[in-house]
C-alpha cells in the first residue's frame, strides 16, 4: 500500500493551501461557496484527507467536515447544501446539526435522511466559538459511526496541531530570555521535538485510514479507530507543550494559538476521545 503522495496529490495540496490562505479572510458563506465550487466535497478519501488537513490548519468555520465525512458516507451522496449525521446513537454534540440542510439519522431501521428543518436541533455553546455543535432530539437512534467521520476528525486535528507547532516554533525563535532565543534552550527543543513526532505519528495513521477506506480494505475500521486515538493523544501533548512554550501569552484571547488549541481539543472530544477508541480496539 503506497503511502507517498503522487504528483497530482502534491499539486492538490499546494492548490488547497493557496486557496485557503486567500479565502480565510472572507465571510464564512463565501468560503463555503468557494469550496463547493472547487469540487472538494467530491474528492476521494485520500484527496479529501489532504483537503481536511489544510482546513484544520486554519480552523475552518464552514460545515465542510460534517458534510463530507458525516453525512455523505451514510447517505451515499452529497447533500443539497450542508449536511451532517446523527451517528453515535445519542444525538448529543452533533457537528453542524443546527445549520444543516439535510441530516442523516442512523436508526434501527437503517439510515434515514431528513430535511434539516424537520430536525429538533438546539445549538449548544462550546469552548470553540467557531464550531457549530447541537443536541438533536430523535427517536430510534442507534450507533453507526462511519469510518470516514473518524478519519476526518483525526486528520483535521493533525492540521490544527501542525498550526500550533508552527506558531510555537516561530515564537521560540523570536522570544529572547537571558540574552538568547528561548528556542536555543535544550528543554524547549525537546518539547518541540516531542510535538513534531506526535504529529507525524498521528498524520501517518490518519492517511493510512484514508487509504484503507479508499481501497475498501478490511482493515479500514480498525485503522480509523487507531487514527482517531492517535490524533487525540497527539493533541493532548501538543496542547500541553504548545501552551507552556508560549508562557502567559498562550492564555490570551488576542493570541492566535487559542483558536487552534480549541479546534484540536474539539476534534478529540467529538465522537469519542482517544481512550474510547483505544478500548474499541481491544474489544
Amino acid at each position: 500500500m503506497d503511502v507517498e503522495f503522487d504528483e497530482d496529490q502534491l499539486l492538490l495540496q499546494r492548490m488547497v493551501r493557496e486557496t485557503v490562505a486567500g479565502t480565510r479572510s472572507l465571510p464564512e458563506d463565501q468560503q463555503w461557496a468557494r469550496y463547493r465550487e472547487l469540487g472538494w466535497l467530491e474528492a476521494p478519501p485520500v484527496e479529501l484527507a489532504i483537503v481536511l488537513e489544510e482546513l484544520g490548519y486554519v480552523a475552518d468555520p464552514t460545515p465542510f467536515l460534517a458534510t463530507a465525512t458525516w453525512f455523505a458516507p451514510l447517505a451515499g451522496r452529497l447533500p443539497d447544501g450542508a449536511g451532517t449525521a446523527v451517528c453515535d446513537g445519542t444525538g448529543r454534540f452533533v457537528l453542524d446539526a443546527d445549520r444543516a440542510d439535510e441530516v442523516a439519522l442512523v436508526t434501527a431501521d437503517g439510515v434515514v435522511v431528513v430535511d434539516g428543518s424537520e430536525v429538533a436541533a438546539k445549538r449548544v455553546e462550546v469552548f470553540d466559538p467557531n464550531l457549530h455543535v447541537a443536541h438533536v432530539e430523535a427517536d430510534g437512534l442507534v450507533a453507526g459511526v462511519p469510518d470516514m467521520a473518524l478519519m476526518g476528525l483525526a486528520v483535521t486535528a493533525v492540521g490544527s496541531c501542525r498550526r500550533i507547532l508552527d506558531l510555537v516554533v516561530d515564537h521560540v525563535r523570536n522570544r529572547e530570555q537571558f540574552g538568547a532565543p528561548i528556542g536555543s534552550f535544550q528543554a524547549v527543543k525537546h518539547k518541540a521535538a516531542d510535538m513534531y513526532v506526535a504529529i507525524e505519528r498521528a498524520r501517518v495513521l490518519a492517511y493510512f485510514a484514508a487509504l484503507t477506506i479508499a481501497e475498501g480494505d478490511a482493515r479500514a475500521h480498525r485503522a480509523s479507530l487507531m487514527a482517531k486515538a492517535a490524533a487525540g493523544e497527539c493533541q493532548r501533548l501538543v496542547f500541553a507543550n504548545g501552551l507552556q512554550l508560549f508562557g502567559a501569552m498562550g492564555f490570551t484571547w488576542e493570541n492566535e494559538l487559542q483558536i487552534h488549541l480549541k479546534r484540536a481539543k474539539a476534534c478529540d472530544l467529538l465522537l469519542g476521545t482517544a481512550s474510547v477508541h483505544r478500548k474499541a480496539l481491544l474489544a
